[in-house]
């Protein structure tokens, strides 16, 4: 098979974690002489990465295998991720499926199908809980010029009663610093402007290490690497941000004003039957010593609606405290009957159409709030990671989370570049600006 024949064709479902581990695999396709094409292109091997945290997630995992199966019956199908790690004999039984491969064990999936050949079907999948080490797993090809996601935790400890993730994931197990700061540097050098630090259970990094580490030790020597722009810390659990990690974010020039914080619910009884270790009361405390110190931070969040028993009087909690809050965004899940989980098994399941009437009302109430977030910047100069541009405009963010789109000036080439941009008018899902000299 010549170079110009090798196509690979890629989707992934899910988190910025499942999108790392796709982009380390494709690296190392890349590597094997194979080109990237459409999904919806013919290719020699198609790689879906699937998700299994909802029921959602696992149907579009299914349907992404039927389809990568209908383009070309003649190509080798690979199905990598949390579906594959849970389920491995359904999805082997797929049709089409050649190499079964969880969430582990990946670092060799471009040779093994290319020892395969059509008709075989392999499973590479191993018992997820004897799995003790972080899988090194470096990736230099990232989606777009400018934002590259960085993987330094795997797994979780938790088991929330909603959820299949430590099932999938396994324990929590931490990258060493000196592989963090090796593909910082390399990541740099490629000129990504931008690093996302992401980790299935990201506020445990280093707790398993010899010597342990915290994450507020990692992010602080990934900033001070000489050339970055911007670090960017994804989603962590409010009761381990801690008071120097929250010194770090108001002080330190490259990491950005934004903290992503899963609230889940604002009742403390349906928290606690949920398994989270926190209370709505601490939940604001820390909102409250963010703002304190980052005036203009971002907090986005998640939240889950519907979880068994939830009452309208506990729902009416959670909004309250959005409000309270004020969310520069809310990202809203109805609750999904998972298979294996303790709430699967809980009494007072709530009705889909109270789902998702409480689903409407929140994203409805979060929208709101969105644009009141980004109001409050009209007649503001901030500074612009620009993106992308589509035809004369350019999109951005800037390092509190606003997307920002403005005319480009003509015949320039800002794409990777951080730009001024006074900010002229506001919506809900961004801001319009002027590129500023």
């Amino acid at each position: 098979m010549t170079k110009e024949m090798k196509r690979l064709a890629v989707v992934t479902l899910g988190c910025k974690v499942n999108q790392y581990d796709t982009d380390s695999v494709v690296t190392q396709f890349l590597d094997a002489g194979y080109t990237v094409v459409d999904f919806g292109d013919v290719a020699d091997v198609y790689l879906i990465n699937t998700c299994t945290v909802t029921n959602l997630g696992d149907r579009k995992s299914r349907q992404m295998i039927r389809r990568a199966h209908k383009n070309n019956p003649g190509a080798k199908v690979v199905v990598m991720g949390c579906l594959a790690q849970t389920t491995p004999e359904a999805v082997a039984a797929l049709e089409g499926v050649t190499l079964v491969v969880g969430t582990n064990g990946r670092t060799g999936i471009a040779q093994e199908i290319e020892r395969l050949t059509l008709g075989d079907k392999r499973s590479l999948v191993d018992d997820i809980f004897e799995v003790s080490t972080f899988e090194d797993m470096p990736s230099l090809d990232f989606s777009g010029r400018t934002r590259a996601t960085l993987k330094i935790q795997d797994g979780c400890d938790q088991f929330c009663t909603y959820c299949r993730v430590p099932f999938a994931r396994g324990p929590s197990r931490s990258r060493s610093p000196v592989s963090v700061l090796e593909q910082v540097e390399q990541i740099v050098s490629l000129g990504y402007g931008e690093i996302v630090l992401t980790g299935i259970h990201l506020g445990l990094y280093g707790a398993d290490l010899d010597p342990p580490r915290t994450l507020k030790q990692i992010s602080e020597d990934i900033a001070n690497t000489k050339g970055l722009l911007r670090l960017r810390i994804s989603s962590v659990d409010p009761h381990e941000i801690t008071d120097e990690l929250i010194e770090l974010v108001a002080r330190h020039p490259v990491v950005c004003r934004h903290m992503h914080i899963p609230l889940q619910s604002g009742s403390d009884t349906v928290l606690k039957r949920m398994g989270r270790n926190y209370t709505a009361s601490q939940f604001r405390d820390i909102v409250a010593k963010l703002r304190a110190q980052i005036p203009e931070i971002a907090i986005t969040t998640d939240i889950m609606v519907g979880f068994p028993g939830e009452t309208e009087e506990d729902f009416q909690k959670t909004m309250e405290l959005t409000n309270d809050v004020a969310f520069s965004k809310i990202h809203v899940f109805q609750y999904s009957k998972r298979l294996g989980t303790r709430a699967a098994k809980f009494p007072d399941q709530i009705l889909s159409v109270e789902k998702e009437d409480r689903s409407r009302r929140l994203i409805h109430a979060g929208e709101a709030l969105s644009e009141r977030f980004h109001c409050s910047f009209i007649g503001e100069n901030v500074d612009v990671l620009v993106e992308q541009l589509q035809e004369d405009q350019a999109i951005g963010h800037t390092d509190n989370y606003l997307k920002v789109n403005f005319p480009a000036p003509a015949g320039a080439d800002l794409v990777g570049k951080i730009v001024p941009v006074h900010i002229l008018e506001a919506r809900a899902d961004g801001v319009l600006g002027r590129f500023s000299r």
